[in-house]
């Protein structure tokens, strides 16, 4: 009888053992709690951390990026593009890094996530961690800004011509016409601008759409605006183009309307081309003059059209006061700039090394802070400034 109770104790021991190397054989499991963080007005770094639920004597790899949710990457957190983090062996926890973007604006609360993609030697629990913004700001969004109501409007309809393209900004958000290019870009866009271009400095008002240039720390600038490019989306050769704004004006303040080749992704500036229909540079009484410019390559060197003609002055204010529409009129011989269908400039680019202006180009439309052309704000530059887009028509030869 002994005997028999002590061959059943030991069978119900050696299952038990059993069941726990078979617990032990597999893979630690991953996972992490959703975290709350308030915004400030500087960036900051959090830490999300990650468990597993057994230890391991092996390392385990988690890969790992971020999602955009109502929170966007580049304006509220810094993305994160498949990247890697480790438990050494023995651990239990490991931390990711994320750096959270501040700014002044007020917002709503918003989200964006954590994906874990995929472990070596561990399984992921969690696939999805939720990171959750609150804002104390207590900077209103801007609201104060009137769009001016007077100003010329051009036809809708031209001798000879076809309306093939038109964004009239009748809208409460940015339409799928157009990207917004995020950040500082390399040595400030090329220009050693001061401004970190957002998605939250513009908004639409009025059926006009408002880019907004503030002062305002972020992103480690001084300075804030918008920059969007209508790059893969839509691109144009040829035609008579029409855009109706209000500019803004001061010193260090650099709006501009304006276009690259469609293949500027593949060859680069300034081999791609870059057309200004309107650039306007603020500052010493200069905002009454716009003026439109060509940039190319020339045989591995760079060339322009700078300093070809003065641009077109108004006879009396400024472009800040009310609208204008700001024109070309492009085909494979010429292109001819106008300011409210006066024509003031007309260059010939039939010639070989100006064959960038026979391909299509997109457009982008922006205000720059500070740079090589109008240099950096000074005490009489007044923020929030603003330009105000009423519309762009593309119009082509049938």
């Amino acid at each position: 009888m002994l005997k028999l109770v002590f061959y059943s104790f030991l069978l119900l021991t050696l299952a038990a053992c059993k069941d726990t190397a078979m617990q032990d054989d597999r893979l630690p499991s991953i996972s992490a709690n959703p975290i709350t963080i308030a915004e400030t007005d500087q960036n900051q770094e959090i830490t999300l951390e990650l468990e597993l639920d057994k230890s391991s004597n092996q390392e385990v790899i988690v890969n790992f990026s971020s999602e955009n949710g109502t929170a966007s990457a580049g304006s509220d957190f810094q993305s994160i593009q498949s990247q890697t983090v480790t438990f050494p062996p023995g651990d239990l926890t490991t931390s990711i890094t994320l750096i959270i973007l501040g700014d002044e604006i007020k917002e709503d609360e918003e989200q964006f996530l954590i994906i874990l993609n995929s472990a070596i030697n561990g399984s992921i629990a969690t696939e999805e961690i939720e990171i959750t913004i609150t804002d104390s700001d207590t900077v209103e969004p801007s609201n104060d800004y009137e769009v001016p109501t007077s100003g010329y409007t051009s036809p809708d309809s031209y001798s000879g011509y076809e309306l093939v393209w038109q964004d009239e900004f009748n809208t409460e958000e940015i339409s799928d016409n157009w990207v917004f290019e995020i950040g500082t870009g390399s040595n400030g866009w090329g220009n050693n601008e001061l401004q970190f271009y957002r998605e939250e400095n513009t908004f639409f008002k009025d059926g006009s759409m408002v880019i907004e240039a503030r002062k305002e720390s972020f992103g480690g600038r001084g300075f804030t605006s918008s920059r969007i490019i209508s790059q893969g989306r839509a691109s144009f050769k040829y035609g008579r183009i029409d855009i109706r704004a209000a500019l803004p004006e001061g010193q260090g303040i650099w709006p501009a309307l304006w276009m690259l080749g469609s293949n500027f992704s593949n060859v680069g500036w300034p081999r791609c081309g870059e057309i200004d229909i309107m650039e306007m540079i603020g500052g010493d009484g200069r905002e009454n003059n716009v003026f439109g410019t060509l940039h190319w390559d020339n045989a591995g060197s760079y060339a322009c059209t700078c300093g070809q003609g003065s641009g077109y002055t108004l006879s009396s204010g400024t472009f800040a006061d009310e609208f204008h529409v700001f024109s070309i009129i492009w085909d494979e011989n010429e292109i001819e700039w106008l300011v409210d269908n006066q024509s003031f400039k007309t260059i010939d680019i039939s010639p070989a090394d100006l064959s960038e202006f026979r391909e299509e180009f997109f457009f982008i439309l922006n205000i720059a802070v500070g740079g090589n052309l109008p240099g950096s704000p000074n005490s009489s530059t007044t923020f929030p400034q603003r330009m105000a887009i009423d519309y762009i028509r593309v119009f082509q030869q049938p």
